[in-house]
């Protein structure tokens, strides 16, 4: 098992390495470089853009190929010193590949540069903006395994019956309502919108709470997260739920589960003790996807609505600005973290079923 492990992990190397090559080939291609967004600025003809660039440069961070072609039409009228000054600054003096190396260099220490746009160090704005996505992800996450594997199992149990029948229509229900129209919904029933005004608007904590004690906080906290959480929870069962109920339902029918059933086994003991760990492996299977892209991919909208400052937020600003070091370095983030959860995955593998043993097998 420690060979496979230590395999896993060198194959991490180039496959993060890959992925970046391609996304920075694509960027390459992207018209709107940050030279481009700085001179539509200060020709007063950006668009789009959600925060003005500060002057911090970007190293050398790599950028678009429109920010080293020719630039005469929309530079017009500037003078060209100022042009080569701003391509020293963020770092588009150099070719591209130089440039992608020195990246990846630093990336390798964590070392992501500054923000074009928030003159900051990308670190700083990660640090910053990753609380607020780890929140929604992990609760969001937590909750719907938590009610999904259990309704799920009892949905294969009761297969056909009116409980089966009457949850299924309201997961699906939920699951066909946007979860960004779910979260209007909330507001205005809950968040002082038309009727109740139970639970606050907008951020992950009050703005005393650094004064209050820890059982306090914890309350503010949680009162703060419940109607984020809720919105994003309840378009995310169908999937498991359902994952759940066909695993088990496909293992039911098996003939080891007839056997244990023929020995006199309970219902309760053929279920946890022999069909859990076949039936589990493909709900645990799907767990890293539903992870990463709960915590970086489906919450922007969920953010927005609630004024929650997080990493969403962030990655469309960047998105929108070509706010390049945020771009690359979020995606370096996402990636790596995304191979270390597929790892753990498979590792928790072993714990469900012991008769899977990966150091018996090829990388």
């Amino acid at each position: 098992m420690l060979a496979y492990i230590i395999r896993r992990l060198l194959l991490i190397i180039p496959t993060l390495f890959a992925i970046m090559v391609i996304n920075f080939v694509v960027i390459q291609a992207a018209p709107g470089g940050p030279v481009e967004q700085i001179i539509a600025e200060l020709k007063g003809t950006a668009v789009g853009a959600t925060a003005r660039f500060g002057g911090g440069g970007g190293g050398d961070v790599g950028g678009g190929a429109s920010a080293n072609a020719n630039q005469s039409r929309g530079a017009r009228g500037l003078d060209p010193r100022v042009i080569e000054q701003l391509k020293v600054q963020y770092g588009f003096d150099k070719p591209p590949i130089e440039r992608f190396l020195l990246m990846m260099r630093d990336y390798l220490t964590f070392d992501f540069g500054r923000s074009y746009t928030h003159d900051r160090p990308v670190v700083q704005l990660i640090k910053e903006k990753l609380p607020v996505s780890i929140s929604l992800g992990l609760w969001t996450t937590l909750i719907t395994y938590l009610v999904s594997i259990p309704l799920g199992i009892k949905k294969a149990v009761r297969d056909g019956s009116t409980f089966d029948v009457s949850t299924s229509t309201v997961i699906f229900v939920g699951y066909s309502i946007p979860s960004f129209l779910f979260a209007v919904l909330l507001i205005v029933l809950f968040a002082g919108g038309t009727y109740w005004s139970w639970f606050p608007l907008r951020g992950l904590t009050s703005d005393d709470w650094i004064a209050l004690d820890w059982p306090h906080r914890i309350l503010d906290y949680l009162w703060h997260i419940t109607l984020p959480t809720t919105a994003l929870v309840i378009g995310n069962f169908a999937g498991i739920t359902m994952l759940t109920k066909n695993s088990f339902l496909e293992e039911i029918h098996k003939n080891y589960v007839v056997t244990a059933r023929a020995k006199g086994l309970s219902e309760r003991r053929v279920l946890y003790g022999h069909v859990f760990r076949n039936a589990m492996l493909l709900v645990i299977a799907n767990f890293p996807a539903a992870f990463i892209g709960i915590l970086f991919t489906g919450t922007f909208l969920i953010e927005s609505i609630f004024s929650l400052d997080g990493m969403g937020l962030l990655g469309y600003e960047a998105a929108i600005n070509r706010d390049y070091p945020i771009m690359f370095s979020t995606l370096y983030v996402f990636t790596l973290v995304g191979m270390v959860m597929k790892l753990i995955t498979d590792l928790t593998y072993t714990v469900v079923d012991p008769r899977i043993d990966f150091g018996t097998r090829g990388a």
